[in-house]
C-alpha cells in the first residue's frame, strides 16, 4: 500500500489503512478547531468578533463541514464504511482494490467497507462549477497584479455614512465620518472585485474606475486583489471532496491573514480588539499595504496553481 501527502501530485492509486487516515482526519480536525471552536462558542453566547467571524459568516462552509477531513480524489480509504453515506463517496470493489495493490484476500475483505471520492458523480453534478473555477483561476493567475488600490474598497463601503445612516455597531470610524469621506474623495478607486464592489455605498459607485459585474467576474479578477485572494478558499471548499482538505486549510489560513490585513487597512478603529491600523491615507501606510499585498498575491498564486493541478489530476490535460 502507498499513501500520498495531501496536496502533492498523485501518480497512481493511493490506499490508506484505517489507522492512517483516521490519524490524518484527527490532525485536520485539531487544525480546523483552532478557528472553528471560538466562532461556535461566540455564536452560542450571542457574541461576535469584527474580524474573525467573517470567514464563517460571509463564506458558506459551516464549522462542522470545515472540520471534516477529505483525502481528495484518487485515494482509497480502507475500513471506511461510514463514508459510504457521505456525499460524493462510493464503495470500492475487490477488483479495484486488487488493482490498487491489495492482496486478493484483503481486497475481498475490504470490498464492503472501502470508500473513495466518486469523481464521475461529482463531475456529472458539479461539472459546471469545476469549469467555472478552472477558468476563473487560470485567467486571474495569468494576469499582472494591481497593487495601487490601497484598500479603498473598504472605505467606499463606509462612504457618506451619516447620509446613508450606516450603523457601525461597536466599530468606530478611525477618522470619523468626515475624515473617512475625505479619504475616499481624495483617492483613486480601482476595485476589480464584484463581491466587494456590490457593497459600495451608492455615492461611491461612480467613483470606481471600473464597474464590475458578475458576468465580467472571471475577466476582471486579478491576483493583487485581497478579496480575490481570500476567495481562493471559497473555490477550494466548493470543490470538496474532489480536492483534499489540506489544500482547503492552507487557503483558509491565508484568507484569515488577509482578512486581518484588510480590516487593519479599513476605516474602522480596531485597536481595542488588538489590531493596529495600517493608515493607508498616508505614504507610509500605502507602502506597508502594498508590501503585504504583494506577499499575499504570491502566496495565493501558489494556491491557485495547486488547485488547478488538483483539477488537472482528475480531469486530465483536457482540463487546461
Amino acid at each position: 500500500m502507498s499513501t500520498v501527502p495531501p496536496g502533492e501530485q498523485r501518480r497512481g492509486p493511493a490506499v490508506a489503512a484505517g489507522p492512517q487516515w483516521r490519524a490524518l482526519a484527527e490532525e485536520h480536525r485539531e487544525r480546523a478547531a483552532v478557528y472553528a471552536e471560538p466562532f461556535v462558542e461566540r455564536r452560542n453566547r450571542g457574541a461576535t468578533h469584527p474580524v474573525e467571524d467573517f470567514l464563517f459568516t460571509y463564506y458558506t462552509l459551516k464549522p462542522g463541514q470545515f472540520t471534516r477531513w477529505h483525502p481528495g480524489a484518487g485515494v482509497v480509504l480502507l475500513d471506511a464504511a461510514e463514508r459510504l453515506d457521505w456525499k460524493f463517496y462510493r464503495a470500492v470493489g475487490a477488483e479495484e482494490l486488487e488493482a490498487a495493490g491489495l492482496p486478493p484476500a484483503e481486497a475481498a475483505a475490504q470490498a464492503g467497507s472501502a470508500a473513495t471520492v466518486d469523481v464521475e458523480d461529482f463531475f456529472a453534478r458539479r461539472g459546471s462549477a469545476v469549469d467555472f473555477t478552472r477558468e476563473l483561476l487560470s485567467l486571474s493567475t495569468a494576469k499582472p497584479g494591481n497593487f495601487g488600490c490601497f484598500g479603498m474598497h473598504e472605505w467606499a463601503m463606509a462612504y457618506r455614512s451619516e447620509e446613508n445612516e450606516i450603523r457601525h455597531e461597536h466599530l468606530e470610524l478611525r477618522l470619523g465620518p468626515d475624515g473617512t469621506d475625505s479619504v475616499v474623495e481624495s483617492h483613486r478607486i480601482h476595485c476589480t472585485h464584484f463581491d466587494a464592489f456590490r457593497f459600495f455605498q451608492p455615492q461611491a459607485v461612480e467613483r470606481n474606475e471600473v464597474q464590475p459585474t458578475r458576468e465580467r467576474q472571471r475577466h476582471l479578477e486579478q491576483p493583487g486583489c485581497l478579496h480575490a485572494n481570500m476567495d481562493v478558499y471559497k473555490w477550494a471548499y466548493k470543490l470538496l471532496p474532489l480536492v483534499d482538505s489540506d489544500l482547503v486549510m492552507d487557503a483558509f489560513e491565508l484568507a484569515w491573514q488577509i482578512r486581518e490585513m484588510d480590516m487593519r487597512a479599513a476605516p474602522y478603529d480596531l485597536r481595542a480588539w488588538g489590531y493596529e491600523p495600517i493608515p493607508v491615507e498616508t505614504a507610509a501606510g500605502k507602502k506597508q499595504y502594498a508590501t503585504m499585498q504583494r506577499d499575499f498575491a504570491a502566496r495565493s498564486t501558489q494556491l491557485r496553481q495547486r488547485l488547478l493541478n488538483s483539477l488537472r489530476e482528475v480531469a486530465g490535460p483536457a482540463s487546461d
